[in-house]
């Protein structure tokens, strides 16, 4: 398997399950583990500098999360998912984050709003062809944001378990210049929306955008099955 490890980070030099959850999730949620790959215990331990036990702890945890799936005489991998169980989620992605962006409207502080104008900027500045772990990254910045925004840990932690899996960073597989640009406008226009408290109009942005983001994977994911 080959390294998942960003170039330059060091191995952990301590027994730690909770910090290899964390750079396992990492690498599943931006693409450096893709979907249907292997997770074996060995090589993820020696990777990681650690023990076979805190890697086998870790996979428990992201299989019940849904990131990671054991089956008999396969062993872990990352979970990929069918196209109809990808349109489910987007479905009820819509909804929650729908509501996150309302309530968002009526809470959000200046402060948030700067950093929400901070990550458009970001946002737009990077390429389509060359910055795609980048913009993943940045992605989940901003969602995240108005996810803090709406004041609300339990719709937080429903909405990042939507959004956190695999269905999430493979859109960005195919990320073309075009559809960054969607994205860019969206993001803007729901910080616009926000900054006028209009709830109504965060709602529906928010809606939209995930939608668009469902229709554009569907088309890929049937596309690449052809």
């Amino acid at each position: 398997m080959p390294s998942f490890l960003e170039a330059g980070q060091a191995p952990l030099n301590r027994n730690a399950s909770v910090a290899a959850t964390e750079l396992i999730r990492a690498a599943i949620v931006e693409g450096r583990l893709q979907p249907g790959q292997r997770l074996k215990e060995e090589e993820l331990a020696r990777e990681l500098g650690i023990s076979r036990t805190p890697v086998r702890e870790a996979l428990l945890f992201l299989q019940a999360e849904g990131l990671v799936e054991s089956e008999p005489n396969r062993g872990a991998t990352v979970r990929a998912y069918a196209t109809a169980e990808i349109e489910d989620m987007y479905e009820l992605r819509a909804l929650l984050e729908g509501h996150a962006a309302h309530r968002a409207a009526t809470r959000i502080s200046e402060g948030d709003l700067g950093r929400l104008r901070e990550s458009n900027e970001r946002f737009g500045k990077l390429r389509a062809a060359d910055d795609v772990l980048d913009l993943v990254r940045e992605n989940l910045v901003f969602h995240n944001t108005v996810l803090e925004a709406a004041g609300s840990e339990r719709l937080a932690s429903m909405v990042r378990k939507v959004i956190e899996l695999p269905l999430v960073y493979k859109s960005f597989y195919w990320y073309s210049p075009e559809q960054k640009l969607i994205s860019d406008h969206y993001h803007r226009e729901l910080t616009r929306a926000l900054e006028a408290r209009d709830a109504e109009r965060a709602e529906l942005i928010m809606k939209e955008h995930v939608f668009e983001a469902r229709d554009f994977l569907i088309a890929k994911l049937r596309e690449s099955a052809d």
